[in-house]
C-alpha cells in the first residue's frame, strides 16, 4: 500500500515551492475513496537535496574508482566551503557518492537561491516527505490462508515451488517500516544464521518527519530493524514467509532497512541513504514499496535505483496507489528507468469474518483500517442509511442503536463512519458501488467504531431483505472476488513524464494476507501496490536461484516477455485488453519466465511521440534453447485514453503494426532481429496514450512471448500546462499571501521590522509535468532585467485539476541583493516535458500584475 507524497496537504516541490493548496472540495485517495481538500496553508521545505556537477561513482567510468570516490570528496568539501564563504548557513544530512552525487541539507528558506547558485551546483530537489503506510489489518487464518495461496496461484509461484525452486540463496533487502523477525513465518530471530541475517533501522521508533518536536524529527539509527508499525512485516510475508502462510520465495535471505517510526512520515533522503547500505551489504534484490507520486526519472531516489541496477542489484518498487489522480502519476523510485515499477491486480479470493443473515446467509466482510472491528457474537438490527454522507445529513432517526448500511461514493469512508456513529449507530457496514468487495480506511486519528466494508453483491442483497437482524460470528468464509484479476482501482497510471512505458509488470496487491507483528496479531490483510511490488520480488528471487547469472540489467526483460496480459477493468466482457501504460507487460508469470528459452529485447517500446509519422522498431531474439523456433508475429491492441490528464477517459482505438516478415526464425544458440513499424490510433482524440502488445508466437506449440508498446499521439508540447480553468481566479496568480483569491497588484513592504519578511505569493497550477520552472525579474517602468531569481528541473504535475503550488520572491535580484525601492513584475516561464530550450512553442509564460516594492 504504498503512500506518496500528498501534493495538498503536505508541501513540496521543485524551486521557490512553498505550499500547495487546493480549491477542489475533495480529491480522490488511494483507498479512501475521497479526501477533503487541505486548506491554504504555508510549509516551508527546510529540506533539499544538492547534486553536484561530477557523475556519481555507479555512473562513472573510471578505471580507479578510490581515487574517484575521492575527486567526489574534494568537489564536496569545494561545496561546503563555497557555501561558507557566501555566508550560507545549513545543516549537512547526508552525503552521497556511489548511486548520486550530492547532499540533502537543512536550510532556511531564505537561503534556498543562494544555495543553487553556490559554484558546482547542479541543480536543487526537495527532498521528498512520504507518509507512512495504514498498516494491515489482523487477521485469524483459520485452518488455511488463501489469500497469499491464491495470490501465489495467480503467478505461478506454486508450480516453481513444485519444481523445488524456492529462493534459496538469494538475498533479498526490503526498505519499509522495518519487520518482527522473531515471527515464526519469518525465521524466529536475527542476525546471522537466521532468515532476516541482518539490516538497519536508520531513524528509531519516535521519528516523525512531521512531527512537531525535537525528539520526532531527529533521527535516532541504530542496527535493530524491529518493526512498530506492521506494514515491512506483512511485504517482507509476501517476499517470503514459510509458516502458516507461505510468501513466493520462502527460503530466501532477508535483511531489512527500517526507515519509517511507529507512525507519521519519512523523508527521501533516508530512502536514499539506505539505498547506499543496501548495495554496500551485498544484496541482491531491493523492494521499496512507499515513494513519491507524480515524478520524473531524474528524481534521486529513481535515479539512485537505477544506479543500483547499475551495479548488479535487481531494484522492484512500487508503481504507486494514485490511479484516481489520472495519468502520469507514476512514483519515484519505481518511475526509474532502469527499476522494475509494479502495479496491482487484485486477488482472486479472501478469507473474511461474516456475520449471519435472519434468513441464513454467511456475508463476509473486512474490517476497516483504523477502525474497530465488529463484535463476533450478538445479534442486531440493520437499516438502510443510504450515502451517509454530510450532504444527506440528517440521517434517518431508525439508525440509532441498529447497524447503519451505507453505499460507497461521494464522500469519505470516515465521513460516512463518523455520521452513522454521530447517529447513534453501533456499526457502519459499508458496500461497494462496483462489482467485488474492496479494503479500506477510515483514515487518521484511528476511529473507535466498528467500520466494515461489504461487496456490492452482499449489499444489495441485504437491502433486499430489510427489514431484517443480522448475528455476529466468528465463523471465517472464503469469497470469490469479482474483479481477481482485474487492475486494482488504486493502482497508478503511468506512463512516465518522458514517455517512457510505465507500470513495467503487475502482480496481486488488493486483497493480500499475510504476515504482520506478533504484537498486533500475527496475520492480517492489506492492499496497495505495496503488496504487489514483493510478490515481483519473491518472483525474483525466483528467477535468480533458478539461473543464478542472469544480469540485473534484464531480468525486467525476462518477467515482460512472459506476462500475462489482463482484461480491462471497465468491462471484461468486451475482451478488450487493459491499457499497457496502467499494467505494463500484465501479470508477473514466475514459470513461465523460468522456463522460457528465447529472450526478446528490449522487453518494451516506448514509441514516444507520433506525431501522425509513421515510427520503426527493432525487436532482438536470443534462442537459448537446444533447438531452433520459427515465430509468428502478430499484434494485441490494447485500451487507449483520452487526452484529459485527471478524468481519464477510454478508447477501443487501436494502432496497426506492420512487420518486416510476418515471421522469424532462431536458430539454436542464435539471434535474430525484426522490424515493426507503427502507425497511431485514426480514431484517437490528440495527446491520447495508446498502446497493445506484440505477439511472437512459436510454431508447433509452446508459450506465447510478449512485447508491451505505448504512444502518445501528436504533439506532446500541444499540451496546455498554464491551464487558466483550474481556477475562477485564473492561473497563475499573484498573492500577498498563500490564501487563495483573485489576481493582483501587490506591496512588499520592508520598512520596519514588522514587514521585513514580507513576500510576494505566486500561485501555480500545472497540468503536466515540465522539465524547468524559471523565474525572472523585470523593471515595471523601464523593463531592466534583474535576472532569474530561481530555476528549477523536472517539476511534477500537480496532483488535482484544481490545485496550486506556491512560489515565493523575497524583493532580490539573481545575485540574492536587495532590489531597490520601485515596480516590478515578476515573469514565469514553463518548458514544457521533452520539450526544446530554443523553441518558443515549448514554453509557456506568464507576467504577473506589478509589485510595489517599498525600502
Amino acid at each position: 500500500m504504498i503512500f506518496s507524497l500528498k501534493r495538498c496537504g503536505n508541501f513540496l516541490l521543485f524551486s521557490l515551492l512553498v505550499v500547495c493548496v487546493a480549491v477542489a472540495s475533495q480529491a480522490a485517495a488511494a483507498e479512501n475513496d475521497a479526501e477533503a481538500a487541505a486548506e491554504p496553508s504555508l510549509e516551508m521545505p527546510a529540506l533539499w537535496f544538492v547534486e553536484l556537477q561530477s557523475a556519481p561513482v555507479a555512473e562513472a567510468s573510471a578505471n580507479d574508482e578510490a581515487k574517484y570516490r575521492a575527486k567526489l570528496q574534494q568537489e564536496k568539501q569545494a561545496f561546503r566551503a563555497a557555501a561558507a564563504a557566501a555566508g550560507i548557513q545549513f545543516k549537512e544530512r547526508y552525503a552521497y557518492d556511489v548511486l548520486w552525487n550530492g547532499l540533502s541539507v537543512e536550510i532556511a528558506p531564505r537561503d534556498l537561491l543562494a544555495l543553487s547558485r553556490v559554484p558546482g551546483v547542479a541543480t536543487v530537489y526537495p527532498v521528498e516527505t512520504v507518509a507512512i503506510p495504514d498498516p494491515p489489518v489482523a487477521m485469524d487464518p483459520g485452518e488455511s490462508a488463501p489469500e497469499l495461496l491464491t495470490a501465489i496461484k495467480m503467478t505461478g509461484a506454486d508450480d516453481a515451488h513444485a519444481a523445488g525452486i524456492t529462493g534459496t540463496g538469494v538475498n533479498v533487502a526490503v526498505m519499509d517500516t522495518g519487520i518482527d523477525y522473531n515471527h515464526p513465518d519469518l525465521g524466529g530471530g536475527f542476525g546471522p544464521g537466521f532468515r532476516v541475517a541482518g539490516g538497519f533501522d536508520f531513524v528509531g521508533d519516535a521519528f516523525n518527519s512531521s512531527g512537531t518536536t525535537p525528539g520526532e524529527l531527529t533521527p535516532v539509527p541504530d542496527p535493530d530493524p524491529m518493526d512498530c508499525n506492521g506494514h515491512g512485516t506483512h511485504v517482507s510475508g509476501i517476499v517470503g514467509a514459510n509458516g502458516t502462510v507461505k510468501g513466493v520465495a520462502p527460503n530466501v535471505i532477508f535483511r531489512v532497512y527500517k526507515v519509517f517510526g511507529c507512525t507519521g512520515t519519512t523523508t527521501a533522503d533516508i530512502m536514499l541513504a539506505a539505498m547506499e547500505r543496501a548495495l554496500a551489504d551485498g544484496n541482491q534484490i531491493l523492494n521499496m514499496s512507499i515513494g513519491a507520486a507524480f515524478q520524473w526519472p531524474q528524481y534521486p531516489t529513481a535515479r539512485g535505483g537505477d544506479n543500483l541496477v547499475n551495479r548488479g542489484v535487481v531494484v522492484v518498487a512500487s508503481a504507486g496507489n494514485s490511479g484516481a489522480n489520472g495519468l502520469y502519476s507514476m512514483s519515484a523510485p519505481g518511475v526509474g528507468k532502469k527499476v522494475i515499477g509494479v502495479g496491482s491486480v487484485d486477488n482472486t479470493h479472501l478469507n473474511a469474518l461474516a456475520f449471519r443473515l435472519a434468513t441464513g446467509e454467511l456475508v463476509g466482510y473486512i474490517q476497516m483500517s483504523n477502525a474497530n472491528p465488529p463484535a463476533l457474537s450478538g445479534t442486531e438490527a440493520i437499516v438502510n442509511a443510504g450515502r451517509a454522507c454530510n450532504v444527506d445529513l440528517p440521517l434517518p432517526p431508525a439508525v440509532a442503536g441498529k447497524v447503519a448500511l451505507i453505499t460507497r461514493g461521494l464522500c469519505t469512508f470516515r465521513e460516512k463512519a463518523l455520521n452513522a456513529r454521530a447517529a447513534g449507530a453501533t456499526a457502519a457496514l459499508i458496500y461497494n458501488n462496483a462489482p467485488g468487495i474492496f479494503q479500506g480506511t477510515v483514515g487518521t486519528p484511528p476511529l473507535a467504531f466498528p467500520v466494515a466494508s461489504l461487496s456490492q453483491a452482499d449489499g444489495l442483497l441485504i437491502l433486499g431483505k430489510l427489514p431484517t437482524t443480522i448475528t455476529w460470528t466468528n465463523q471465517l468464509v472464503s469469497l470469490p472476488n469479482a474483479s481477481g484479476g482485474l487492475s486494482s482501482s488504486f493502482t497508478s497510471y503511468g506512463v512516465s513524464p518522458d514517455l517512457v512505458l510505465k507500470p513495467d509488470i503487475t502482480a496481486p496487491g488488493g486483497l493480500i494476507f499475510s504476515t504482520i507483528p506478533l504484537a498486533q496479531g500475527t496475520y492480517g490483510l492489506n492492499s496497495g501496490t505495496s503488496m504487489s511490488s514483493p510478490h515481483v520480488a519473491g518472483t525474483v528471487a525466483l528467477l535468480l536461484e533458478a539461473h543464478p547469472n542472469t544480469p540485473s540489467q534484464v531480468v525486467r526483460d525476462i518477467l515482460q516477455n512472459s506476462g500475462v496480459p489482463r482484461l480491462w477493468w471497465g468491462n471484461p466482457g468486451l475482451g478488450l485488453f487493459d491499457n499497457t501504460h496502467r499494467q505494463g507487460a500484465g501479470l508477473v508469470e514466475i514459470d513461465a519466465a523460468i522456463n522460457a528459452t528465447t529472450k526478446v529485447t528490449p522487453g518494451k517500446h516506448s514509441l514516444g511521440e507520433t506525431e501522425g509519422l509513421p515510427v520503426t522498431r527493432t525487436l532482438h531474439l536470443e534462442n537459448n534453447g537446444i533447438g531452433g523456433v520459427t515465430y509468428d508475429l502478430s499484434h494485441q491492441p490494447a485500451q487507449a485514453t483520452g487526452p484529459n490528464t485527471f478524468s481519464v477517459a477510454f478508447f477501443n482505438a487501436p494502432a496497426t503494426v506492420a512487420f518486416s516478415s510476418p515471421s522469424v526464425f532462431v536458430s539454436a544458440g542464435g539471434t535474430a532481429n525484426v522490424n515493426m513499424t507503427f502507425t497511431e490510433p485514426a480514431g484517437l482524440a490528440n495527446r491520447g496514450l495508446f498502446g497493445g502488445f506484440i505477439v511472437l508466437t512459436p510454431q508447433g506449440g509452446g508459450r506465447a512471448l510478449r512485447v508491451p508498446y505505448s504512444g502518445f499521439k501528436g504533439d506532446y508540447q500541444s499540451i496546455l500546462v498554464l491551464n487558466p480553468a483550474a481556477s475562477s481566479f485564473g492561473n497563475p496568480l499573484l498573492r500577498p499571501s498563500p490564501m487563495f483569491g483573485a489576481s493582483g497588484p501587490i506591496t512588499i513592504n520592508l520598512t520596519n521590522a514588522s514587514t521585513a519578511d514580507d513576500l510576494a505569493f505566486i500561485l501555480v497550477h500545472l497540468d503536466h509535468q515540465v522539465r524547468r520552472v524559471r523565474l525572472e525579474i523585470f523593471d515595471a517602468s523601464t523593463g531592466r532585467a534583474f535576472g532569474r531569481v530561481g530555476e528549477f528541473n523536472y517539476v511534477g504535475r500537480n496532483s488535482l485539476a484544481t490545485s496550486f503550488f506556491l512560489f515565493t520572491w523575497s524583493a532580490t535580484d539573481r545575485f540574492g541583493a536587495p532590489v531597490p525601492s520601485g515596480t516590478y513584475v515578476i515573469k514565469l516561464s514553463v518548458q514544457k516535458a521533452l520539450g526544446d530550450d530554443g523553441n518558443p512553442a515549448h514554453w509557456e509564460t506568464w507576467t504577473s500584475p506589478v509589485v510595489t516594492v517599498i525600502r
